[in-house]
């Protein structure tokens, strides 16, 4: 069940109820019996599965070969040419 904020509009009480969604709204405040408005609130939740970030909460595949941040990279030679002997013959 969702929880639901509300502020009461003359003293300012604010309150948290956990409704139902089929629930009708709170309309007085518990602590005066003024009218109240439902708040707007941030919500918490959380992203699970392969592609949010490098470092998910899912179980790497074991058909993906994994990438060990230590190793070395690979040397690779690179062929030197040599500049050519120009001949002036002039």
């Amino acid at each position: 069940m969702p929880i639901y904020e509300y502020r009461c509009l003359k003293c300012k009480n604010d309150f948290e109820a956990m409704q139902k969604f089929s629930d009708e709204p709170i309309t007085s405040c518990p602590k005066c019996g003024s009218a109240v408005k439902k708040m707007m609130s941030n919500t918490s939740f959380m992203l699970k599965g392969s592609g949010w970030y490098m470092t998910d909460y899912a179980k790497k595949s074991s058909s993906t070969p994994s990438k060990d941040h230590s190793e070395k990279p690979t040397e690779t030679t690179v062929s030197e040419s040599k500049p050519s002997a120009s001949t002036d013959s002039e």
